[in-house]
């Protein structure tokens, strides 16, 4: 059973590479992000007599640049960066609000329509476009923007899983959470069917197909007591899976089939079609849950936990310390355990686990439970949050710690 797509495992890599890098040429050393203005801001609870911490955000920032460049020289059929720098599928552009003119001057300039997708529940279309093989991506995407100024024209990003499995872990019995049979929809990798897990569907080639990230996902959330999830598997086989358009249709599905709170564990770059497609699920009174990432504080803002209304979810550790790997958003709602935390793989092994990933679908959880008790879950959840560093709201921990308690999966 495949463990998980590709190699980015290592991390959550959403840091941006020169613009004009591209697949089959040398690529040059990114620059490492001067690290010294984040250090007095970041850990607070962090022994510092231990922890370098200076040292290990430096390390994190070079570990996504050497994952990047890995991700590239590995998969140049099917991935590169767009003008940005983020990666993408090759060779294509999404484009909404395009009308018929704008799409007959992208065709003479040598554009091919590959499909025109309507995303069912979220009321919004999108046009795939081929990229004439002469051009890369971050130059067609230019051209694009410049034939259809009133068109919103955006690469295929990808995005990645926010935690990883640490170590196999013995059963432990803990008292049952409460119930409920709202339903939570999960966008990731497919989990191994469990009772909990009613339905799955895929949005990717080769999908669904059960890996042990969407599993760990499910468990905890089934741990939490959440007896109906629907999960979305945007990755499958593909070598560019997590891709935006497959989010997106994801997100349509849950939002149609009524999944009153979504949770997104994946993080990647600014996305006008997955913003788009967040928005209007929001519009439909779909509470969506995503994870800040792995990448350390000295890493961009993740996406979609940036986005307006994206409830932003970090992690801390048993000892309620922030995690010195935990990324950032543009705004901070909550932190959840992230660490010594429990769940199962694909095999159906009880692992132990680490990242904001795992922190997400607590939090995810807890806002469900108040949905189906007719609590306002903002009002709900403040009310459990334990503040944690400076008084009141701050950018480590949020508005505080909620589910403290929780260890996972029995």
């Amino acid at each position: 059973m495949r463990v998980f797509p590709l190699s980015f495992i290592v991390a959550a890599m959403s840091l941006a590479a020169p613009a004009g890098a591209q697949i089959g040429l040398p690529q040059p050393s990114l620059p490492v992000p001067v690290v010294g203005p984040v250090v007095s801001q970041t850990l607070d609870g962090v022994d510092r007599a231990t922890l370098d911490i200076e040292r290990q955000i430096e390390t994190l920032a070079r570990q996504r640049v050497r994952s990047i460049n890995r991700l590239l020289r590995d998969n140049r059929q099917s991935i590169e960066l767009d003008r940005q720098g983020s990666p993408a599928r090759r060779g294509e552009l999404l484009v909404l609000d395009a009308d018929d003119a704008a799409l007959e001057a992208a065709r003479q300039e040598g554009f091919t329509i590959l499909s025109d997708d309507r995303i069912d529940g979220l009321d919004m279309a999108v046009v795939r476009l081929r990229v004439p093989e002469t051009m890369d991506l971050a130059e067609a995407e230019e051209l694009v923007g410049r034939i259809m100024p009133e068109a919103q024209v955006a690469a295929d990003n990808l995005h990645f899983p926010a935690g990883h499995a640490v170590t196999p872990a013995a059963a432990q019995s803990h008292s049952a959470a409460s119930e409920t049979d709202i339903p939570v929809g999960m966008i990731d990798s497919a989990p191994a069917r469990g009772d909990a897990v009613t339905e799955v569907r895929g949005f990717a080639s080769g999908a669904p197909l059960p890996a042990d990230h969407g599993t760990a996902v499910a468990s905890l959330l089934s741990a939490s007591g959440i007896r109906r999830i629907r999960a979305a598997d945007v990755y499958g086989s593909d070598k560019a899976g997590g891709n935006a358009l497959a989010i997106a249709k994801a997100l349509g599905w849950l939002t149609a089939s009524k999944s009153k709170v979504v949770t997104i564990s994946l993080v990647g770059p600014r996305n006008a079609v997955l913003e788009r497609a967040i928005a209007a699920s929001q519009a439909k009174g779909v509470v969506v849950v995503a994870a800040v990432g792995n990448d350390g504080p000295a890493a961009p803002p993740a996406f979609p936990a940036s986005y307006d209304g994206v409830v932003a979810v970090t992690g801390v550790d048993g000892r309620r310390r922030a995690l010195i790997e935990a990324g950032k958003a543009l705004h901070l709602d909550y932190a959840a355990p992230g660490a010594d935390i429990f769940g199962r793989n694909a095999k159906g092994k009880r692992v132990r686990l680490r990242g904001t990933s795992f922190a997400t679908p607590l939090v995810a959880a807890r806002i469900a439970w108040a949905k189906s008790a007719g609590i306002y879950w903002r009002r709900a959840l403040d009310a459990e949050a334990i503040d944690l560093g400076s008084k009141g709201e701050d950018p480590i921990y949020g508005r505080g710690l909620v589910c403290g308690a929780c260890k996972g999966a029995r």
